[in-house]
């Protein structure tokens, strides 16, 4: 006998109930758990999944593929964090923040051993352990974290490492500890991290053994106030008035430069291309990733072609960075053309030791009298009259170029100046060293001018009246007082 439709019917409706509010409380309770536990389940929590598999983790191409590589990196993470904890950086209870983590292994490792407050974050989310955000616009609020770490050379990589360090200070709460990886080890690029984080306090620096090679470990602890740069160095300006004393860490760098050329070269133009190659440029030796910015001076920067096109852009070593450039010349038939190139200011003066009205000279040889304006070699002088040289004269605004250069750049940013002033170098070099501007410089060239044989005939120009010792004088000065100076010719 079968049972009637009404009680059949009355069941399946029941049944149906029941199951709906099963899955109704079940949802409710995950809900709970991901909003309120940071996207993760405690070992008494029901879940789907372990905090250990939550992770659908990105295979690292640094580190290898596969589990095996996930494994290595989530170890040796591991083993960081846990050496942290003994010294005190990091705790169970720290609020803690991993940025541009790669791969989320980091974030990983301190779930395991104990962090259970730990976050991710990623240009590409690794849900739900690592979320959407870059390390220049962190989505946090200021002071929220207690630790925050960057591994992975993710300060190596930023093209913006002054904006990475400045949310790092943001979110940092006052006393936590910032961790960072580099792969960077020498004792420049150690100064110029440290000049970007001005409102931590270096705890430690050392080199740890990573999964591949030795990488500096360094760890900051975030000071209740932001340090000004002169608090932190101040040996940069600890002499009376505005001269400067160059910190050891960069006199250091001189005794790895090429020798200077003591002996006068008979033909400098054939000096010029040999030397060029025995050039120990400054990226060659030391990381500039963390400065604050690039930035190339050419002073007496005449055609592009000149050094700017032809040296600068081709063949200095740059490490893949961008540099602001600066091309500071008086003449006016090289204006139009700089006007055209791109991502280069050009300052139409004549760089001076102060702002006032001068008389630039386009001065030539008598045979050579009817040559085109402009394509002369320009020098600032007064108006006087020598039967060695034709000139056309030209009123030109001269203004103070160590004053501009301390209002345009800082001891953050890496500073190279090339300077071809036809004779002027032995005013502005003074004035530089006398205002203190000349400690903005990290690296210099400059071309000095002498009486120099000339090519046309077996004597010496008369357009100059300093001797080749002199200038080596000048070279020397400038190394003996922690200058990166090279000869230019």
């Amino acid at each position: 006998m079968e049972p009637p439709a009404g009680k059949t019917n009355l069941l399946s409706n029941i049944l149906v109930r029941v199951l709906s509010f099963g899955v109704l409380v079940f949802l409710a309770r995950f809900a709970y758990v991901v909003t309120t536990r940071g996207n993760s389940c405690d070992s008494g929590d029901f879940c789907f999944f372990s905090s250990s598999s939550s992770l659908r983790l990105r295979t690292s191409t640094v580190h290898g593929g596969g589990r095996g590589g996930d494994s290595r990196l989530r170890n040796f993470y591991s083993s960081v964090f846990q050496d942290l904890i003994a010294e005190g950086y990091l705790s169970p209870h720290s609020k803690s923040l991993c940025i541009e983590t790669l791969t989320g292994q980091d974030v990983v490792a301190l779930k395991e051993i104990g962090i259970a407050d730990s976050l991710g974050i990623s240009p590409k989310t690794l849900p739900p352990l690592v979320i959407s955000g870059r390390a220049i616009r962190q989505p946090f609020d200021n002071n929220t974290f207690d630790f925050e770490f960057s591994g992975d050379a993710g300060l190596d990589r930023s093209p913006q490492p002054a904006q990475f360090a400045s949310e790092v200070s943001r979110t940092l709460k006052p006393g936590g500890f910032f961790v960072v990886h580099t792969a960077s080890k020498d004792v420049y690029s150690l100064n110029s991290l440290l000049d970007l984080f001005n409102s931590c306090r270096l705890i430690r620096s050392r080199d740890i053994d990573g999964l591949d090679s030795s990488i500096r470990e360094v760890v900051l602890m975030k000071e209740k106030q932001i340090l000004g740069h002169g608090e932190r160095n101040q040996s940069l300006y600890r002499n009376s008035g505005n001269k400067c004393s160059v910190p050891g860490y960069k006199r250091e760098l001189i005794q790895n430069a090429e020798p200077l050329i003591l002996e006068e070269p008979l033909k400098p133009w054939i000096t010029l291309k040999r030397n060029i190659k025995n050039i120990r440029y400054l990226p060659s030796m030391v990381d500039i990733s963390f400065k604050h910015r690039q930035v190339y001076i050419d002073v007496g920067a005449r055609s592009y072609g000149s050094s700017i096109g032809s040296w600068f852009r081709k063949q200095y070593p740059k490490q893949n960075k961008t540099f602001e450039i600066y091309a500071i010349e008086a003449d006016k038939a090289f204006h139009e053309e700089f006007r055209t190139k791109k991502r280069i200011t050009l300052l139409p003066y004549a760089a001076w030791v102060r702002n006032e009205t001068l008389f630039f000279e386009i001065s030539r040889e008598p045979s050579k009298k009817h040559e085109e304006k402009g394509r002369g070699m320009g020098r600032i002088q007064a108006v006087q009259s020598s039967s060695n040289f034709v000139g056309d004269l030209d009123k030109i605004q001269g203004f103070d170029f160590a004053n501009w250069l301390k209002n345009t750049v800082s001891d953050r940013d890496f500073v190279v100046v090339k300077m071809d002033v036809e004779g002027t170098e032995f005013h502005l070099i003074p004035r530089l060293v006398e205002t203190g501007a000349i400690c903005l410089i990290d690296e210099m060239f400059i071309e000095c001018h002498y009486n120099r044989w000339q090519r046309c005939c077996p004597e010496r120009s008369s357009k100059y009246q300093k001797t080749y010792t002199q200038c080596l004088n000048l070279f020397s000065s400038l190394r003996d007082s922690g200058v990166l100076v090279h000869q230019w010719w």
